[in-house]
């Protein structure tokens, strides 16, 4: 396994990371949970994310009743969660949700009890919350840290600017600011990461533990041929992600990946993972598994790194035609 520092902390966060959106306690059954993510910590993954709304709570739940059993030494493993939504998703009342104090602190205790830890190491704030003035946020992030309940915390699908207003108020009170944010990031979406987040890499070294490596399966071949109703995107509920996902030219695109994998020698989806690993500013990629084969096989993009040179990553962008460039003016 590789480690890389998590942006500006001294923390190392294992390259490859196992998540468990749409799988633990929904997709899959508890003792495939069990396997996958033993089959992570054996191979060096030591970063678990999750979060308050996924599968309502029972996520947390399944993990935490996992570790429990593993009784692997805490030192050895970080455990996430994030705060927005509320466990309760679309039912949620009003102070059952969002980035209030009450709910920050609240949805922290909830977390640490489903999974059975007495701290999180990474807490996120899911989305960005306007209601609620970020003031407030920051100092319940920084006292949670100071009480020991969380041991960093940051963002996931926060504009750069949001972020910059989260870390101007860290500055103005002395107070610990966000380290790491979570967003998208693949071959198919790539402007928040590579332009958007720019200038935060050497002002502030955010970190990034980045989702969605495969664009929800399309990068991974399983849609070359048509759709299929056996994965994810056929999940009642999926509708909106699986119209996003599966139009023509991302499978377009797709098809010619394809063909420089097997050109290479390895599958389209350890290409996809290794080609989010060459980004320098990525400091975890998470991976979603449902199957136990699926996991090992994209354990090799570590190994596949190595045969992306420079002249395959240009190849790869001409297939892509998507390379973020700046505005005109030179702004970001």
């Amino acid at each position: 396994m590789e480690y890389r520092k998590l942006g500006k902390t001294g923390l190392p966060i294992s390259a490859l990371s196992l998540g468990s959106w749409l799988t633990f306690g929904k997709q899959i059954d508890n003792s495939t949970a069990d396997k996958l993510m033993s089959i992570a910590y054996d191979a060096g993954i030591n970063f678990f994310d999750n979060a308050e709304i996924y599968a309502r709570g029972r996520s947390e739940q399944v993990m935490g009743e996992i570790l429990k059993r593993k009784e692997w030494p805490r030192d050895s493993y970080m455990v996430s969660s994030k705060v927005y939504f509320g466990y309760l998703g679309k039912d949620a009342k009003p102070t059952q949700r969002g980035l209030h104090r009450k709910h920050v602190v609240e949805a922290c205790n909830q977390a640490l009890k489903r999974l059975q830890v007495e701290y999180l190491d990474l807490y996120f704030c899911h989305r960005p919350d306007r209601e609620v003035p970020i003031e407030e946020t920051v100092w319940t992030m920084h006292n949670l840290i100071v009480q020991g309940k969380i041991l960093y915390w940051g963002t996931s699908e926060w504009s750069a600017h949001e972020i910059m207003e989260a870390h101007a108020v860290a500055e103005r009170y002395r107070l610990i600011g966000p380290v790491m944010e979570q967003p998208q990031y693949n071959m198919l979406e790539r402007h928040r990461v590579e332009m958007e987040y720019a200038r935060l890499y050497k002002t502030y070294g955010l970190g990034t533990t980045t989702w969605s490596p495969l664009a929800s399966g399309v990068l991974s071949g399983k849609y070359n041929d048509g759709f299929r109703p056996d994965t994810r995107l056929s999940i009642p509920g999926m509708e909106w992600l699986k119209d996003s996902a599966l139009v023509e030219k991302n499978i377009q695109v797709a098809r010619a990946l394809g063909k420089l994998a097997t050109r290479l020698g390895t599958s389209q989806a350890v290409l996809a993972i290794a080609w989010c690993l060459k980004n320098p500013n990525v400091s975890t990629v998470i991976l979603g598994a449902s199957r136990e084969e699926q996991l090992r096989e994209n354990l090799k993009a570590l190994q596949v790194q190595s045969l992306l040179s420079p002249d395959v990553m240009e190849e790869i962008e001409q297939i892509l035609k998507n390379k973020p460039e700046p505005p005109p003016y030179g702004g970001a």
